[in-house]
C-alpha cells in the first residue's frame, strides 16, 4: 500500500505519470499492491523513490557488464589511487579523492577491481546515488565510504533489512541462502541479488539468472551428502529511501 501524507494513493491517481508497461510503472505497481505500507510525504517523495530504484537496476546491469572481478575478501583487490585496501579486504575511501569520482572510477576502470558480492551490493547503491543526487550533495553525504560488507555501511546510506514475504519489488536487494555450502568453499554460502523487474536477479560472481537458476547454481556448491535446498530469503535489504530524499529535497528548497 502506498500512503501519501498518511493518506492512502489510489492506483488511478498515478497512471499517467509513467507510460503504461514501464519498469517504473511496474515498481509503481508493486509498492500499491504490497501488504506492506509505503509512506511519502509527496508524490515527487514516491517518483524519487521509483527514479532510484531504476537507478539501482541500471547500476546492477553496468556492473555485470564491467571486468569488475569476484574475489574473496582475503583476495580482494583496487585501484590505490582512489582506495586504501584494509586487512579485512575492504576499500576505504582515499582522503585526497571525492567519493563521486572513487565510485565512478570503479566502473571506468573495473579491471583494477575484485571483491565479494555484498560489496558490489553497496557499490550498485552508491553508483545509483551517484547517478541521482547532484554530485555536490553525494560527496557532502558519503564522504568516508568504507566498501566492504554491511557492518561498514554509512549511515546516510541507512541500509536495513525488511520482511517482504511474497513481495517482489524490483530494485530490492534479495538474499539466496545455501544452508548446506560445502564447506570447502564457503563462499556459495548465499548470494546477494538484485531484483532486476524481469523475473532475473543480478548477484555479482553468479551474473543475471531467474531465481531457480540461482538457486540451481547454488545448489551446485552443496556438501556431498546435502538433502536442503538453497532458497530465498523472505527479507530485503533497502538504502534509507525517505532519509535520502530529505536530503535531497533541502538542496531544492535551498
Amino acid at each position: 500500500m502506498i500512503k501519501i501524507n498518511r493518506n492512502p494513493l489510489p492506483p488511478d491517481n498515478f497512471t499517467n505519470q509513467f507510460p503504461v508497461g514501464s519498469l517504473e510503472m511496474k515498481i509503481f505497481n508493486s509498492l500499491s499492491s504490497s501488504k506492506q505500507t509505503f509512506n511519502y510525504v509527496s508524490l515527487d517523495h514516491l517518483k524519487f523513490e521509483i527514479n532510484l530504484r531504476i537507478k539501482i537496476i541500471e547500476a546492477s546491469r553496468e556492473l555485470y557488464k564491467s571486468k569488475f572481478a569476484f574475489r574473496v575478501f582475503r583476495k580482494s583487490f583496487c585501484n590505490e589511487d582512489y582506495w586504501e585496501r584494509t586487512e579485512e579486504g575492504g576499500f576505504l575511501l582515499k582522503r585526497d579523492v571525492t567519493p563521486a569520482a572513487a565510485i565512478n572510477d570503479i566502473f571506468i576502470n573495473s579491471k583494477k577491481y575484485g571483491n565479494e558480492c555484498a560489496t558490489a551490493m553497496v557499490i550498485v547503491f552508491y553508483r545509483a546515488l551517484v547517478n541521482i543526487l547532484p554530485e555536490n550533495l553525494f560527496n557532502q553525504m558519503f564522504s568516508n565510504i568504507h566498501l566492504m560488507n554491511w557492518n561498514y555501511i554509512d549511515k546516510d546510506l541507512g541500509i536495513r533489512n525488511f520482511e517482504v514475504g511474497d513481495d517482489n519489488i524490483p530494485g530490492d536487494c534479495r538474499y539466496f541462502k545455501n544452508p548446506e555450502v560445502n564447506p570447502l568453499t564457503p563462499e556459495w554460502q548465499g548470494e546477494n541479488a538484485i531484483d532486476l523487474g524481469d523475473g532475473t536477479y543480478y548477484g555479482h560472481g553468479i551474473g543475471i539468472k531467474s531465481k531457480e537458476a540461482m538457486i540451481k547454481e547454488l545448489n551446485e556448491n552443496r556438501k556431498p551428502d546435502s538433502n536442503e535446498s538453497a532458497y530465498l530469503l523472505t527479507t530485503a535489504t533497502r538504502p534509507n529511501y525517505n532519509h535520502i530524499y530529505e536530503q535531497y529535497n533541502k538542496t531544492l528548497v535551498v
